[in-house]
């Protein structure tokens, strides 16, 4: 929420090396293919200042619309963008993504039908992609 420029900063620095080095290691093993790496969160930041507007403590606040998600391996299409904003990085624009199609795409990278793929909870047997109906996102397939 504040401090933008450091956290971040630091932050990145402790995850960007590690996680370079965990895909040049599935690469070199040759689990890359065999191995389906996600990095993401359940929210994005908004582009507009929290707080107050000063060098030392500038933030943004938690964004549920817009957020960034990325995969790697699998059989998911490397540099593949998908999705887009306003302007102002505000409202969804083209290609909204569901998190039942999100986890429909998943399924299907790791070899499931979505919606044969079942788990009893409470005597029911759900999907993890729900009830309504939900699709593969097939521009993030290689």
């Amino acid at each position: 929420h504040n401090d933008v420029l450091d956290n971040h900063t630091k932050y990145c620095r402790a995850t960007d090396k590690p996680v370079a080095g965990l895909l040049k290691d599935l690469k070199r093993r040759g689990l890359w293919n065999d191995t389906l790496v996600i990095w993401g969160g359940e929210f994005g930041r908004t582009v507009y200042s929290q707080g107050t507007l000063t060098k030392d403590n500038y933030g943004r606040d938690h964004h549920p619309r817009c957020y960034t998600m990325w995969m790697a391996g699998g059989g998911s299409r490397p540099g593949q963008i998908f999705g887009e904003t306003d302007d102002f990085s505000y409202n969804i624009v083209k290609d909204p993504v569901h998190i039942h199609d999100f986890h429909a795409t998943i399924l299907n990278l790791l070899g499931f039908d979505h919606e044969r793929f079942s788990f009893r909870y409470q005597g029911l047997d759900q999907r993890l992609t729900g009830v309504e109906p939900a699709k593969v996102i097939k521009e993030l397939l290689a």
